[in-house]
């Protein structure tokens, strides 16, 4: 069983444009649709597709929406109750792909509703062979949420994955020392914030085919005690970074349609190769697949394994050998 902690869910809604988005315009709306989300939740669904048994668990109250969402979706969870409801997130997509999100706080966990979940969370990876935490952190829980997590689960038989950004990344990242997870899986921005890099410098050398300075970013965290770095580059693919080397995956070629669940694709991607018995270098094949896979696809829908490509996308080790595959 694979469980995905989702502290801040919300319901998905996708308004896509015929156009182009002009700020301060009237638009008229293609379509609208409306998915369970939150990162978590998008990577049970996703695993759920591809026949793994993935458990999702968030604070909801018993009537919520997002349940009854998550019940016709057939997405097994665990729901620790809240009296508010689950925030609604509004993603507006263009014709070239381009999404502007727009993210709702959420409702605020209270003491006792936050130590119901991470209780919840302790129970459930006793029988989990991965734990994956996605997401932000609600009003009301701390910034240290998801390192005490790591912490408490440092003597299970569970792996344990985090994407997370801001404050709750950096202050993972301040406990590799004593809660480093097996995976987390930032992107660009968010790996330069925890090695004093330039975002934009990362995101421009890898466009022009030079990943090193990713790579050696990536390699300060698995320095620092994180036991594998999946960075996604977007169009520039990805990078993977363990104790034992470095790995490069280009994106194969896409029409892009919405880029809303890509990184979570890209995770269940990782995480469904993992359960396979694959190599670091196919688990990285198979994450990129996953998020191109999804970015191809409208609104907040997640990619099927029919679906995917992965002859499509090319690996090759960066380090300690230069192979291709």
């Amino acid at each position: 069983m694979i469980v995905t902690v989702t502290p801040n869910p919300s319901i998905d809604r996708t308004v896509t444009l015929p156009g182009t988005l002009t700020r301060g315009a009237v638009h008229r709306i293609r379509t609208v649709t409306d998915e369970p989300g939150g990162k978590g939740v998008n990577v049970a669904r996703a695993l759920g597709l591809a026949g793994l048994h993935a458990v999702a668990v968030l604070p909801a109250a018993e009537d919520d929406p997002i349940l009854t969402a998550l019940r016709a979706a057939e997405v097994p969870f665990t729901a620790v109750p809240v009296p508010a409801p689950v925030r609604t997130n509004i993603a507006v997509t263009e014709t070239d792909g381009t999404t502007t999100k727009l993210n709702a706080p959420g409702a605020a966990l209270d003491a006792t509703t936050l130590d119901g979940l991470t209780r919840t969370v302790i129970d459930t990876a006793r029988t989990a062979s991965w734990v994956v935490l996605s997401g932000s952190l609600p009003p009301g829980v701390p910034a240290s949420w998801y390192a005490d997590v790591v912490a408490q689960l440092a003597g299970s038989d569970c792996r344990v994955a985090v994407d997370t950004s801001d404050a709750p990344l950096t202050a993972l990242a301040d406990a590799f020392g004593t809660a480093a997870p097996d995976l987390i899986k930032p992107n660009a921005e968010e790996l330069a914030g925890l090695t004093g890099t330039s975002g934009q410098e990362l995101e421009a050398a890898a466009a022009q085919g030079d990943h090193g300075p990713v790579v050696a970013a990536a390699r300060q965290l698995v320095d620092r005690g994180a036991r594998s770095v999946l960075v996604t580059l977007g169009a520039a693919g990805a990078v993977l970074v363990d104790p034992s080397g470095s790995w490069l995956a280009g994106s194969p070629p896409i029409t892009p349609r919405s880029t809303v669940g890509a990184g979570d694709s890209a995770l269940a991607g990782y995480v469904r190769a993992e359960q396979a018995g694959a190599d670091p270098a196919e688990r990285l094949r198979m994450a990129v697949a996953y998020g191109s896979a999804a970015a191809a696809l409208p609104g907040s829908a997640l990619p099927s394994p029919d679906q995917l490509d992965l002859d499509a996308v090319p690996v090759r080790a960066i380090s300690p050998a230069h192979t291709e595959s």
